[in-house]
């Protein structure tokens, strides 16, 4: 029996969590130390794994399968194709940056607080939602998968809940109130999802008679299933609406800025650039998979939804004098973009999707932690609160600057590449969409650089002039992220041969062909 490699990049996280929650109240510099070594030990296997994938070799690879709940036919079954492998790297790629940018955020207010251990749950929750992530990447299962789609939410909650946004502790009596709320909202409209789900994943096994991935899809490719189209409508609907909410897609989309505005910075990264992937990851693996009809059934309406997302999530952004929640609402004109280009059903449309994802997990993370990192300095997000940081801060205001350059898509960092794609397969089926997608893209450029231009640029605001910069912990955590972009928008190759493969099998799945340009005879 090969050793399970994907189980083992779930389960060290997962043991890390349990080992970082159990260091004694006192000794919370080695419970930070130990979920940085767990994380960094995830990241060296998700690497073995993406070294081992092989683009050209089968689908699902790295497989494992065993009996779980023989009654009910589940199985605990896992396999990684391109697109699972690519954010699985990004996953285990992230969380350490996500640590090491929190090291002081779950550190108790109290001077003298030795009985309780809120660092130690911080990082144990942390490396819990890891564990709950990859899985969920990795699960060929479906039954399996919606146990971790659905677990993931209590350690998120608390997350939320728990650990707060110190920009406002000690000056805003609401906080724990607005914490809550927060809190709340994004437990139930996803739990609200699930629910819905649940529903269709218990239609889909009354109708298949399995919840394996594989079995269910080598049935419909063979004709041995066949699902009326009202039924596999429903089916769809049911799995589309869980994963729209946690995408968060237009009108499901609220739950987003409040989760973003209350929780810490590396808890909003967490939401957005790795839990937040799941739902989009979901759409093509599961819904485009099972639903090959109903997908191209709803595709209309579902690209509508996405363009207002872009259009709707852009121009909210534009008005917003919060720093993370207009980072929020970019996040949900990104995310339209994503779906926009998986429901497009070219091949250019869903290979840029999948590596938007990749590409807004990191220019977010990027953005998203150097703003906390200024947040923390100032103790405000009220973009009015700052102005000139550069002059007093340059190494700080120019990571801030190629994240939000990267944030809106400039040409030579790697959100550009998958932008471009995305824009290319849009316009190839549905032109119109195309040039609406367009509008996002110059109104992202004017909340980026409009939020560059208020909090960095001008003479240096009272409160600022003090302002330290970066310091190595910090600087250990944006260079790398900046590389990155750098290197993925110079040479994207790594990504795409990963990629393009699996977004073929999907192209069959749906029976789609890219149309063909139309050329005129030569006169």
């Amino acid at each position: 029996m090969s050793f399970p490699l994907l189980t083992a990049t779930a389960a060290l996280p997962a043991i890390g969590a349990i080992v970082t929650a159990a260091v004694p109240a006192a000794r919370r510099t080695a419970a930070k130390w130990l979920a940085l070594f767990f994380s960094l030990g995830t990241l060296v296997l998700a690497g073995i794994v993406f070294a081992r994938f092989e683009p050209g070799g089968d689908r699902y690879q790295l497989t494992e399968s065993h009996a779980w709940i023989k009654d009910f036919g589940v199985r605990y079954e896992l396999g990684v194709d391109g697109i699972g492998v690519a954010l699985l790297a990004l996953t285990a790629l992230l969380i350490p940056f996500v640590i090491l940018a929190g090291w002081h955020d779950a550190d108790p207010l109290e001077t003298n607080s030795s009985r309780w251990r809120p660092t130690q749950g911080f990082f144990a929750l942390i490396l819990m939602v890891e564990a709950m992530v990859i899985l969920s990447f990795e699960a060929t299962d479906v039954f399996l998968f919606y146990i971790l789609f659905e677990a993931m939410l209590i350690p998120m909650y608390f997350l939320i809940g728990g650990f707060g946004d110190r920009a406002h502790a000690g000056t805003d009596e609401n906080a724990a109130a607005q914490r809550s709320y927060a809190a709340v909202k994004f437990l139930l409209y996803n739990l609200a999802g699930g629910l819905i789900m649940l529903a269709a994943v218990i239609g889909l096994y009354v109708v298949a008679g399995s919840f394996s991935l594989a079995e269910i899809a080598e049935a419909r490719a063979n004709g041995s299933l066949e699902m009326a189209s009202s039924t596999e409508r429903w089916l769809f609907l049911g799995f589309f609406f869980a994963f729209a909410v946690k995408a968060p897609l237009w009108p499901l989309h609220t739950w987003l800025p409040n989760a973003m505005g209350e929780a810490t910075t590396p808890v909003a990264v967490l939401i957005t650039a790795v839990v937040d992937k799941v739902g989009t990851f979901a759409m093509l693996r599961f819904c485009l998979q099972l639903f090959p009809e109903a997908s191209k059934w709803a595709t209309p309406v579902i690209l509508v939804l996405a363009l207002i997302s872009i259009i709707y999530g852009a121009l909210l952004a534009v008005g917003q004098r919060d720093i993370k929640r207009l980072i929020a609402y970019a996040s949900i004109s990104h995310f339209g973009f994503i779906v926009l280009g998986i429901f497009a059903m070219t091949s250019q449309g869903q290979s840029g999707a999948t590596l938007y994802m990749v590409n807004h997990g990191l220019s977010t993370a990027a953005l998203m932690l150097v703003a906390g990192f200024l947040i923390t300095r100032r103790g405000s997000r009220l973009i009015a609160d700052y102005g000139g940081v550069q002059k007093v801060a340059p190494v700080l205001a120019g990571t801030f600057l190629i994240g939000g350059l990267a944030t809106l898509s400039l040409p030579g960092l790697a959100p550009f590449v998958s932008e471009f794609l995305v824009l290319v397969g849009v316009f190839s089926a549905y032109p119109v969409a195309g040039v609406i997608a367009t509008l996002g893209i110059v109104l992202a450029a004017l909340y980026v650089l409009v939020l560059y231009q208020r909090t960095m640029t001008g003479p240096v605001r009272e409160g600022i002039g003090g302002m330290p910069d970066l310091k190595v912990r910090e600087l250990a955590v944006a260079l790398p992220l900046i590389a990155l972009l750098i290197f993925l928008g110079v040479f994207p190759k790594p990504l795409t041969d990963v990629v393009n493969p699996a977004v073929q099998h999907t192209m069959h799945d749906v029976q789609k062909k890219d149309p063909q340009p139309e050329v005129e005879a030569a006169k």
